[in-house]
């Protein structure tokens, strides 16, 4: 059931401001020009022996990780080009359907960036703050305390759903609306009073798709496809919905054994993962953020704006998207995801528009390692980052 609280007239209204979006917002010449350690590489002449080298480093790091399991898709960018993409093993092995620029794959928590954006972009057309209650939203929600923002960045208190979401009767799948329910009837206790620190929970994304809902009077996967997949040109990117027909493009996933991951009840709520998607429409993505095309440059100073000091040290949340913050100014912001045998890396060197993104569709750890290795095949050594990106889910 979609929750539905404005009138027809407001939703049209609605549409206009989404419609009336800049789109043509004019992106500054990029400077494919790039000094890594004592070499200037031009990225627009491929024929430079320098940057031949650099290609031959990735592509036999990509042989040792093919040969220690990894299977999947890679793509690293630099300014709006593309330096590297491969695609590595099968996307559906029984049939033999090899990985390829079509490959759709669960992006799991890396999914939050994208519903954190459609958050944004309601915030961005004056319908919705960030401070808002969720109750003014969601009336059902039964906590009175917990704002749209702390559920952004984690400090709302939920617990997570995964957890104790039992089976549902009479279907496969939960959905998002069983998951509000559930909080609703049950009035699970909190982990902490809101607001006063940090803890991932999977429940905050799931609450902000359905304000996603309940602001637009939209299906979630709808208004996504509609105002930000569309958009930006993601043709390949989708929200699943696992009662439907299974798009024959998506990947299947696999646990280490290339045993198949079995569907469970959980795979229907969707905004904390639920989001398919390849390695070039992410970047299409990332891309975006670098304009404003999609949202404004203010509120994404606020996503990029790190929330929670308890631990001290670089790691930090914003809203949606992990990040490591340097006292010298260097800030890396990434998001990784892990659901089933699916593993995905996201990660954004900003103040360089340098981008990896690797998907996995058989379980490893390793592909968590990945993004600090190629940086420094590419980059050069580097070891803040070395010491600082460590895999996280």
């Amino acid at each position: 059931m979609v929750i539905k609280i404005f009138k027809t007239d407001f939703c049209l209204t609605f549409l206009l401001l989404i419609l009336s979006c800049n789109s043509n917002a004019k992106n500054p010449k990029p400077d494919n020009t790039k000094q890594f350690g004592k070499v200037v590489i031009d990225y627009s002449d491929t024929s430079l022996p320098a940057y031949k080298q650099m290609i031959f480093n990735l592509d036999t790091f990509y042989n040792r990780q093919v040969n220690a399991g990894f299977n999947g898709s890679v793509l690293i960018g630099y300014k709006g080009k593309i330096l590297y993409e491969r695609y590595f093993g099968f996307s559906q092995k029984e049939s033999g359907a090899l990985w390829s620029p079509l490959s759709q794959s669960q992006l799991a928590s890396t999914s939050k960036t994208l519903t954190s954006g459609a958050i944004l972009l309601l915030k961005d057309k004056g319908l919705l703050d960030l401070d808002d209650y969720v109750t003014k939203h969601i009336p059902t929600f039964p906590y009175q305390d917990i704002t749209v923002r702390m559920l952004l960045n984690h400090r709302s208190g939920l617990p997570d759903y995964i957890h104790f979401a039992p089976k549902p009767v009479g279907k496969m799948y939960l959905e998002n609306d069983d998951v509000l329910n559930l909080f609703a009837t049950k009035k699970q206790k909190l982990k902490f009073t809101p607001n006063t620190k940090f803890n991932y929970s999977n429940s905050n994304f799931v609450m902000l798709a359905s304000i996603v809902q309940s602001v637009s009077g939209m299906k979630f996967e709808y208004f996504m496809k509609r105002f930000i997949f569309n958009p930006l040109g993601m043709k390949n990117t989708f929200v699943v919905d696992p009662n439907k027909e299974r798009v024959c493009t998506a990947a299947f996933c696999y646990k280490a054994n290339w045993q198949l991951e079995p569907d469970m009840h959980l795979d229907g709520v969707v905004g904390d993962k639920g989001v398919y998607s390849t390695v070039q429409d992410l970047y299409k993505w990332d891309q975006a953020l670098y304009s404003n095309r999609l949202l404004k440059y203010s509120t994404l100073l606020e996503a990029f704006k790190p929330y929670s000091f308890e631990t001290g040290g670089a790691k930090n949340y914003g809203l949606g998207w992990r990040m490591l913050n340097y006292e010298d100014g260097q800030k890396i912001v990434y998001h990784n995801g892990w659901w089933h045998g699916n593993n995905t890396c996201f990660y954004r060197f900003i103040q360089d528009n340098f981008t990896i993104i690797v998907l996995g569709n058989r379980f490893s750890k390793s592909i968590y390692r990945q993004p600090m290795q190629i940086y420094n095949i590419v980059m050069g050594s580097n070891e803040k980052v070395n010491s600082e990106l460590e895999p996280e889910e």
